[in-house]
């Protein structure tokens, strides 16, 4: 008899190996699939091996790196690739499955505070739940200094999977800092029926003040029986956040068996997890009734049907590519090891008009991508031996 156990049908989606892409408007206009570019060449430099199951990069003003470690660590890599000793401090953490020590960043201020933001799979009565905490890294960066957990997603339950857990610091449409963080959050896996109500945090993005406290000009303050952080719902596994230099949050998330999306989250917005979706069940079943649309439900900006388990996510702003890619998006994936390049109607806007596959004979799985103060990117490989690598464009770039 067939397996009706989730966890199972779960990890029978990644035997999925089909691929293609279309794309949507936010207009609801599906558009012809995109084509498919050949493979441009970037050359992976490592900076560091032997990092286990590397799933976040920040940059320091020094020129090291911090890289987290699911299962619980915090490492400053030297600029050489010398691996640090596990920085003290980081809370304990629920590892397991997808659960740990998840998404890292810095304050834009940090040169002088020190600040840092991280979430993570919190243990507590129930369960579990992603968390976020801020701290501060010490001169001598072994360990964090005046530690506190700032949100804890409510409720917890016992689960491994759909943890979400990526952070954006909030800025103004003129790039200055606002004072805020976005969090994104998963449903659970067990519990994509809560995507749909306000009265929890699972399957949503959140906005917060970095201390905590939750912003007057949210859109469900004044909703009765609402959470009063949530900024948009009816997301199912969103892994991948950035900020668009017009001060946008733009959120990638896993679909189930197909059906991986991009969002452009608006505040007060419902992007329809689990009543619409473009894949289906773990084993073929519709997703509800099967609707991809429904009134009152936005649409995704673009999606992946089947699936290419998209983590991390960045806009390169710089010319080291060359012009072209300056406004490009690039989207890490974890299914294929390769990388997204999504070229856009408009630098950092619009749809998606064309899409090339980066990183094709990489051969390992990318968690995260960003761009560093150098304009170049970086990918960390998730693996027990993981890697920090820095792209390098191939000559006449």
């Amino acid at each position: 008899m067939p397996t009706t156990n989730p966890h199972v049908l779960y990890i029978a989606a990644l035997a999925t190996l089909l691929w293609t892409t279309t794309s949507l408007t936010q207009a609801q206009t599906l558009a012809k699939p995109i084509a498919q570019a050949n493979p441009q060449p970037l050359t992976p430099q490592p900076i560091a091996r032997n990092l286990q199951n590397p799933w976040s990069l920040a940059f320091l003003p020094s020129g090291e790196f911090l890289v987290t470690e699911r299962p619980g660590r915090l490492r400053v890599v030297a600029a050489n690739g010398a691996l640090g000793a596990p920085v003290q401090g980081v809370p304990e953490v629920a590892a397991g499955g997808q659960g740990g020590l998840l998404d890292v960043v810095v304050d834009a201020d940090f040169a002088s505070n020190r600040t840092l933001y991280f979430c993570f799979s919190e243990p507590g009565v129930g369960g579990n739940s992603t968390a976020l905490a801020r701290a501060q890294l010490a001169r001598n960066p072994d360990r964090l200094e005046n530690l506190r957990v700032v949100f804890s997603q409510r409720p917890k339950v016992a689960s491994s999977a759909h943890f979400g857990c990526r952070i954006v610091e909030g800025r103004t449409a003129q790039g200055q800092p606002d004072g805020t963080l976005f969090m994104t959050l998963g449903d659970r896996f067990s519990r994509s029926q809560d995507a749909q109500t306000l009265d929890n945090h699972h399957g949503k993005v959140i906005r917060i003040h970095k201390d905590g406290s939750v912003p007057a000009d949210n859109p469900l303050v004044q909703r009765a029986g609402a959470l009063p952080e949530i900024w948009s719902w009816g997301h199912r596994n969103p892994q991948g956040a950035t900020l668009a230099p017009d001060g946008k949050l733009w959120v990638h998330e896993h679909g189930p068996q197909g059906g991986d999306e991009i969002n452009v989250p608006l505040p007060g917005r419902n992007y329809g997890w689990p009543a619409i979706s473009y894949g289906v069940h773990y084993g073929g079943a519709k997703i509800g009734d099967g609707a991809t649309a429904k009134a009152g439900l936005e649409q995704p900006l673009h999606y992946w049907t089947p699936s290419i388990a998209p983590s991390g996510m960045a806009f390169v702003t710089s010319e080291r590519y060359g012009k072209d890619w300056a406004g490009n998006l690039v989207v890490a994936s974890l299914k294929f090891g390769r990388l997204h390049r999504l070229e856009l109607a408009q630098p950092f806007a619009g749809k998606v008009v064309r899409e090339t596959t980066l990183l094709t004979d990489l051969g390992q799985r990318i968690r995260d991508v960003r761009q560093g103060p150098d304009g170049l990117l970086y990918v960390l490989t998730d693996q027990s031996n993981g890697q920090l690598l820095r792209l390098l464009p191939q000559a006449g770039q």
